[in-house]
């Protein structure tokens, strides 16, 4: 039942839950389930994270595509990889239930694997090999395409569905558990994260090597049998885990804020928020703040009798909204220019097919050693600098600068961002500078015509940029998450820690766009197209410059967004360049 108050009533925030659970079902749930759902997430996260980065070169020597037109697929790919968790997680909350979400993805994605995997097994799946004589090459027919779209298609959205809830699924099964509640749930999130990255470089490191050297066919078929493994054992432990039924959704009540404040738009207000405000029984939160105020009228209560129904409850939810509502629609409002320049910083982090073509030409022995570090392992060293950096900043870092201050302390989760831009700036013109000596010196040997003509360089000049790629983001990712959650309201936990991974979606979108326009306008030159599928006749540099560029421009505006946004919760002292908050 809700209730309203006037002007004069009192606004707090009301302490939450972050993960907010239905009442568990007392006979299901416990440790005994966590085997089943972290073995799904591992081996699905294993599988995903294998296949994707030697899928540039799958595409370009299997189905003929050109650089620009294979690295456009990835990139959709990977948005529609990133946006299918936040659906995810809005139909587990909203009307199927977390359980049937990930069961329903294991398979979706296994479905989506046997699909691929017949891109290799079967020559008719894709098209003729090239000529050597005179280069011919056979363009994909429409089924072929459709049949390696709709493998690609199945993967994102069954990945998407285990990814979405396999955090919250696990929390459902310990809430039943009353002692040490606390610390299973902090050791229950250390294990998930690190099953995560622990999957992620198996899958860079032994699966790719098996790709590489055992063929296509070995390589994803040991894919889709590891998504056969873990689709089998979310199922085995059904008969064990607590099931939570779905609850309302948030985004309906977002969408009426919109609406009533439509429809009450020639409704004056007064100074201060005035009139009467319609909130939920048992908040604490009766009053909207005054940003963005036109977003108040829709929880102000004209007539209580004819807005309020006998019981208390609005009359007509599109016409009156509780100043919950309001305040979550106004939190993401807030954020989003905030948001946009992480999108643009995505830009850059998704360039793995160029890194992935890049290292086909250099020399990747390993100094001193016969073994070649496969193509598709170099993303590993991101990875590392991520692992390099949580360790630096926790046990390095912050006791340094402690020191300093003679007080703990803490940067700021707008300071970490800021700082993961910059370092994002650095690894495009790395990337630039790197290109431009490997360019010249593949033309000077005489590999102008051989884009798969090894030079005598080392990988290790790629590892550079990799690495400030692995450290922008470990700033950059984890203080957006952090900076969602601590600035919405309780109740919009779930949608806070899928901004990220819309905001990477929306970047791939982006970079899909920017690589068209740029092959657009060059190919038409005297030297041909910049993104030509010839590393060594396009000037993959010179993209790399407006990529430089763009991150420049992007570091002013987060910027100009961090000060027109205002102190975060707990920040003191705004126009410190280095925010600095007591821990």
């Amino acid at each position: 039942m809700e209730n309203f108050s006037d002007e004069k009533g009192e606004m707090a925030g009301e302490q939450q839950p972050l993960l907010e659970t239905s009442a568990p079902q007392p006979q299901g749930g416990g440790l005994r389930t966590l085997p089943f759902i972290a073995g799904n997430l591992a081996l699905t996260n294993m599988v995903t994270s294998g296949l994707a980065p030697n899928m540039i070169l799958y595409l370009m020597r299997e189905y003929q595509m050109d650089m620009a037109s294979g690295s456009n697929v990835l990139y959709w790919w990977n948005a529609a990889s990133n946006i299918t968790p936040v659906i995810g997680a809005f139909m587990a909350d909203s009307f199927v239930g977390r359980f049937q979400i990930i069961t329903m993805g294991s398979v979706i994605s296994l479905v989506g694997m046997f699909l691929f995997w017949l891109t290799t097994v079967i020559p008719q799946a894709r098209p003729p090999p090239c000529l050597d004589s005179n280069n011919t090459c056979s363009s994909a027919t429409a089924v072929q395409l459709f049949l390696l779209f709709t493998s690609f298609i199945l993967v994102s959205i069954g990945s998407g569905g285990v990814k979405s809830s396999s955090l919250a699924f696990g929390v459902d099964q310990l809430k039943n558990i009353r002692k040490n509640e606390g610390v299973k749930m902090e050791r229950y999130f250390g294990w998930y994260y690190a099953i995560t990255i622990v999957s992620a470089l198996v899958a860079m490191t032994c699966l790719v090597y098996i790709q590489e050297n055992m063929g296509w066919e070995i390589g994803f078929g040991v894919l889709l049998l590891l998504m056969l493994c873990a689709a089998v054992l979310i199922f085995l432990g059904s008969p064990f885990y607590v099931k939570p039924k779905p609850k309302g959704s948030l985004i309906t009540g977002l969408i009426q804020v919109i609406v009533a404040s439509y429809r009450k738009r020639s409704l004056l207000l007064s100074s201060g928020n005035g009139g009467i405000t319609y909130h939920q029984e048992g908040t604490m939160l009766r009053l909207p703040s005054e940003t963005l105020r036109f977003l108040n009228k829709a929880c102000i209560i004209q007539d209580p009798h004819q807005d309020l129904n006998s019981d208390g409850k609005a009359a007509d939810p599109w016409s009156l909204c509780t100043v919950d509502q309001v305040e979550e629609l106004k939190a993401i409002l807030k954020v989003i220019p905030i948001w946009v320049t992480g999108v643009i910083m995505s830009i850059n982090i998704c360039q793995g097919s160029f890194d992935t073509l890049q290292a086909t030409t250099v020399d990747r022995h390993i100094i001193g050693s016969s073994f070649e570090i496969p193509v598709g392992s170099l993303a590993i060293f991101a990875f590392v600098a991520v692992v390099i950096w949580f360790v630096l900043y926790e046990r390095a870092i912050i006791p340094i600068a402690s020191r300093v201050m003679r007080k703990p302390v803490r940067f700021s989760t707008k300071t970490r961002m800021g700082c993961g831009i910059f370092v994002s700036f650095l690894s495009v013109v790395v990337a630039a500078v790197v290109e431009t000596v490997r360019r010249s010196l593949a033309n000077k040997e005489g590999y102008s015509e051989e884009p798969e003509g090894i030079i005598k360089m080392s990988v290790l000049w790629l590892v550079p940029h990799l690495m400030l790629v692995g450290f922008a983001e470990a700033m950059n990712a984890v203080a957006q998450n952090e900076f969602f959650v601590s600035e919405f309201p309780q109740s919009m936990a779930s949608i806070a820690s899928n901004l990220l991974g819309l905001g990477s979606a929306a970047g791939s979108v982006a970079a899909s766009f920017l690589m068209s326009a740029i092959n657009d306008m060059t190919e038409g030159g005297e030297s041909g197209s910049w993104i030509s599928s010839n590393i060594n006749k396009g000037h993959y540099d010179y993209y790399n410059w407006i990529l430089a560029g763009l991150s420049m421009a992007n570091m002013l505006l987060f910027l100009f967004c961090s000060r027109a946004y205002g102190p975060c919760r707990g920040e003191n002292d705004l126009n410190a360049v280095v925010e600095v908050e007591a821990s």
